[in-house]
C-alpha cells in the first residue's frame, strides 16, 4: 500500500468518526426526554408512541375510569388493559382509546367487558416515538408510529397459540360505542371502524390493521350492544409484527395510511420517529449543568408537540361532525384544541417554534368556523365539546394577525371574531347589555366576564390593524367590563346579580366546582381576580395605584392555600399561598410585577413555582399538563421569557434558569439567550443588554426575536430595584 492511499483511508476513516460523532451529537436531546413524566398524579399524560402532533398516540390503557386515568393511564395502576390508538394529553376530561389491541397467549371468551394483564414498571420504557412493556403473561411488547399509522411489535413465548385480540367496545369515562365493525380483508389484514359517543358526542375511527405473519384464524364476537371483538389467531412461539393505519374518511383511506410504513423494520421505524423528535427538540437548545432541568425542559418542549393532533389524511381529506368528506384547501386538518389553555403560553409558543405547521393550525380553526359556524371552544373530532368559558380562539387568531403570519385572511378572522362576539349563547347576550354577566343569568359569571373581557380586547387590536375605528373603540369599552365587579371593600372580582348587587356571602377562599353553581371557573376569587392580562395597570387603579396592586399580589403568594367548600374544585393545585399553578388562570400572575414597577417580585416567584412545582418524576407536573399548556409555561420560563398578554407580541422577563440557549426561528436564524453569573442563589436580573446595547425594557418584542440576535442578562444574589421600574420601560 503506497503512502497517498494510507493517508486517504485514514483520512475516511477520520471523517468517518467525526460523521458518527455528529451522528451521536444529533441525537442527544431526546436522551434528555421521559414521556412517564406527568403520567402520575394528576397530570394526566400517556408514556405511548407517537411523532410531533401525529393522528396515533399508541399507548397503554390501565382500563381504570377515573379523573386521573385521563389519558387511559396511570402510573400508579399495575394493569394493562390493551394498547389504544388514540389518546389525550394532560386533559381533565378523559375520552378516545379507540382501536384497542391485546396480545395474549390464549383465547378468551369474546363476553368479558375487559381483560387486564399485569405489568411491573421495571419492565417498561418509553422515549420518544417509542414505548416497550412486558407484560406478565410473557408478551414482550414494543410499540412505534409515524403520523397515522403504529406499529406494534410482539414477541410471544413458547406456546400453541398466540393471540391478537381487538375490542372496538374498549372504552374509558364517558366515552361508549355506538356501532363497530371488524371485516377480513385476506389471511393478514382486517378492516373496521369505531364511532362512538362521549365528551365530543360524535366521532368516528376508521383503521385498517396487517400483519407480518397470516393469520391461522379469526375469532369474532359482536355482542349484543354491537360491540364488534376479534381474536386474531397465530402459531405460537413467533415474533409477530402488526401496523394499523387510522382515517376518520373511511377503510379505504385508513388502508392508505398503512403505506406509511412500507416494510417491517421496527427499529428502522423507531429511529425514524426519534429522528422527528431529535429535529423538533434542536429548535430550542440550552445549555446548564443541572441534568434535572434538562429532562424537565426538554420533557417539557416533548409535551408542547402533542397537540393539536392531525386530523386529516395525507391528502388533506377529512371526515367532518356533519358526515362530509372535505379537504382543506391547503394543508391539514388538526383537532383537539384545549384553547382556554393553550391560548395562554403554548399557542405564542407554537408562533415562535412552528413556523412550517402553525398555518395549518391556524386555518383548521377558520376551517372549524366554516363548518360550525362559530370559532372553536374546545373542538374534538371537529365538534364543539363547549367546554370551559371564553371564547379564546379569538387571542390565538388575533396574536397570528398582529404577527402578520403568513396565509392568514386577517379580514375572515375578523368576520369570524365578530359572529362569537355576538353569538346568542354562552351569556353573551346579557353580557353585552349589563356590561358584565350577571349571576343570575349564566353561572361562571365572573370568570366568563373576566374571559370575554381579554377576548374583546384582542378583537378591537384587531379592528385597529384593520382600520375599524368605530368597532375599535366599542370592544375596547366592552373589554373593561372587569371594572363592573371589581369590590374595592374587598380588593376581589366578585359575581353580581342582574340588580347590579354582589353575590352574597362573600369569601374569597371558597370554590364550587360545579359549573351550574359556581362563581369562578375552577378556581376562586383569589385566583381569578388578576385575570386582566389587557389592563394591568388600569386593575393597579382599582385597587389604589400600582404598589397596592403589588400589595395584593404579595398576598396572593402568602396567605394560607386552604380553600373551603364542599364541593371545592380538584383543578386548584400546586399552590403557593392562593396561587394555584396546577391551573392555568393562575399562569400569567407571576408575571404581573414586571407591570407595575416590581419586576424583582417576578424573578423570585418565578424560581420559586420552578423550582417547587416542576420535577423529572411522574407526578412531576402539580396539575393536569392540559395540552401543552403546563410545559409551554415551563419551556418559557426557563429560558427567562413569558407572554403575561398572549396577543401583545411581548415577552415579559423573569428568571432564566439556564445557562445559555439557542431558539432557531423562522429563516434559520437564531437567538441566543445569554446568562452570565446563573446560579441557585443568583436569581434576580441585575442589567440586561440586547444585541450589544444595554437594553431597560422589562421584555423583549416578537419581532426582536424572531429577527435573530443576543439577549444578555447578567444575574446576582440580591434584587435589583433600580432596574425595570421606569414606566416607559413595562410592557
Amino acid at each position: 500500500m503506497n503512502f497517498s492511499h494510507s493517508k486517504k483511508i485514514l483520512l475516511q476513516v477520520i471523517c468517518l468518526c467525526f460523521a458518527m460523532q455528529g451522528k451521536i451529537n444529533a441525537q442527544q436531546l431526546i436522551s434528555y426526554v421521559d414521556p412517564f413524566i406527568g403520567t402520575g398524579g394528576h397530570g394526566h399524560t400517556y408514556p405511548g408512541a407517537t411523532v410531533p402532533f401525529g393522528m396515533v398516540q399508541l399507548s397503554p390503557d390501565n382500563g381504570t375510569s377515573g379523573w386521573d386515568w385521563c389519558s387511559g393511564y396511570n402510573y400508579s395502576d399495575t394493569v394493562i388493559a390493551g394498547f389504544s390508538h388514540m389518546h389525550l394529553s394532560g386533559t381533565g376530561i378523559g375520552d378516545w382509546a379507540d382501536i384497542s389491541v391485546l396480545p395474549l397467549t390464549q383465547m378468551v371468551s369474546g363476553k368479558e367487558a375487559m381483560y387486564k394483564i399485569g405489568f411491573s414498571h421495571a419492565n417498561e420504557k418509553a422515549t420518544p416515538g417509542f414505548y416497550s412493556v412486558k407484560l406478565n403473561n410473557g408478551v414482550q411488547v414494543s410499540l412505534t408510529a409515524t403520523e397515522r399509522c403504529g406499529l406494534h411489535k410482539y414477541i410471544f413465548p413458547k406456546g400453541d397459540v398466540a393471540v391478537i385480540r381487538f375490542d372496538l367496545g374498549f372504552r374509558i369515562n364517558g366515552d361508549h360505542p355506538t356501532d363497530t365493525y371488524i371485516r377480513q380483508v385476506n389471511d393478514s389484514t382486517i378492516v373496521g371502524y369505531r364511532f362512538s359517543s362521549g365528551w365530543a358526542r360524535v366521532q368516528r375511527v376508521f383503521f385498517a390493521a396487517r400483519t407480518s405473519a397470516p393469520i391461522k384464524k379469526i375469532e369474532a364476537t359482536n355482542t349484543s350492544d354491537k360491540v364488534a371483538k376479534a381474536q386474531l389467531i397465530f402459531d405460537g412461539g413467533k415474533t409477530i409484527l402488526m401496523k394499523v393505519g387510522l382515517s376518520s374518511v373511511d377503510e379505504q383511506s385508513a388502508l392508505q395510511a398503512l403505506n406509511e410504513i412500507t416494510d417491517w423494520n421496527f427499529e428502522n421505524v423507531s429511529k425514524n420517529a426519534a429522528a422527528k423528535w431529535e429535529k423538533e427538540l434542536r429548535k430550542v437548545k440550552i445549555e446548564t449543568g443541572d441534568e434535572h432541568l434538562k429532562r424537565i425542559f426538554y420533557t417539557a418542549f416533548y409535551h408542547t408537540c402533542l397537540a393539536p393532533v392531525l386530523y386529516s389524511d395525507a391528502d388533506g381529506s377529512y371526515k367532518n361532525v356533519q358526515g362530509n368528506v372535505t379537504k382543506m384547501a391547503s394543508g391539514q386538518r388538526y383537532t383537539v384544541y384545549s384553547l382556554w389553555d393553550t391560548f395562554r403560553a403554548l399557542n405564542p409558543l407554537m408562533s415562535v417554534t412552528q413556523p412550517d405547521r402553525y398555518g395549518d393550525i391556524l386555518n383548521t380553526m377558520l376551517a372549524f368556523y366554516d363548518e360550525n359556524g362559530l370559532l372553536p371552544v374546545w373542538d374534538l373530532n371537529t365538534f364543539e365539546t363547549n367546554t370551559m368559558t371564553g371564547y379564546h380562539a379569538i387571542p390565538v387568531l388575533a396574536d397570528a394577525v398582529l404577527k402578520n403570519w403568513p396565509g392568514i385572511d386577517a379580514e375572515r378572522v375578523y368576520k369570524a371574531m365578530q359572529k362569537s362576539a355576538y353569538q346568542s349563547i354562552r351569556g353573551i347576550p346579557d353580557y353585552i347589555k349589563y356590561g358584565f354577566l350577571p349571576q343570575d343569568k349564566e353561572a361562571s359569571s365572573a370568570s366568563i366576564t373576566l374571559e370575554y373581557a381579554y377576548d374583546d380586547w384582542c378583537i378591537a387590536q384587531v379592528a385597529l390593524r384593520l382600520g375599524k375605528k368605530d368597532d375599535y373603540n366599542l370592544f375596547m369599552k366592552r373589554s373593561q367590563s372587569y371594572i363592573n365587579l371589581f369590590d374595592k371593600s374587598t380588593g376581589f372580582i366578585r359575581a353580581k346579580k342582574s340588580d347590579g348587587q354582589f353575590v352574597t356571602p362573600f369569601d374569597p377562599y371558597y370554590s364550587e366546582h360545579n359549573g351550574r353553581r359556581a362563581a369562578y371557573t375552577e378556581g376562586n376569587a383569589w385566583q381569578h381576580s388578576f385575570f386582566v392580562p389587557q389592563d394591568i395597570r388600569g386593575l393597579a387603579k382599582l385597587h389604589g395605584g400600582n404598589d397596592k396592586l403589588g400589595q395584593k399580589l404579595d398576598s396572593l403568594f402568602s396567605v394560607t392555600s386552604s380553600v373551603t367548600g364542599e364541593n371545592a374544585s380538584a383543578d386548584i393545585s400546586g399552590m403557593i399561598g392562593q396561587y394555584a399553578h396546577g391551573n392555568e388562570p393562575s399562569h400569567h400572575i407571576a408575571y404581573m410585577y414586571d407591570f407595575i414597577g416590581q419586576p424583582w417580585k417576578t424573578q423570585n416567584i418565578v424560581r420559586l413555582i420552578m423550582d417547587s412545582l416542576y420535577h423529572d418524576a411522574p407526578d412531576g407536573y402539580s396539575g393536569n399538563e392540559d395540552c401543552g399548556q403546563m410545559s409551554a409555561w415551563a419551556v418559557w420560563s426557563i429560558l427567562g421569557l413569558y407572554p403575561a398578554n398572549p396577543a401583545s407580541g411581548r415577552y415579559v422577563f423573569g428568571s432564566p434558569l439556564i445557562d445559555n440557549a439557542v431558539i432557531t426561528v423562522k429563516g434559520n436564524k437564531q437567538f441566543t439567550i445569554k446568562v452570565k453569573n446563573n446560579s441557585r442563589e443568583n436569581k434576580y436580573i441585575q442589567s440586561v443588554v440586547l444585541n450589544g446595547k444595554k437594553y431597560d425594557k422589562v421584555y423583549v418584542d416578537h419581532a426582536d426575536l424572531m429577527k435573530g440576535g443576543t439577549l444578555e442578562f447578567t444575574m446576582g444574589k440580591e434584587p435589583n430595584k433600580k432596574w425595570g421600574i421606569e414606566a416607559s420601560q413595562w410592557p
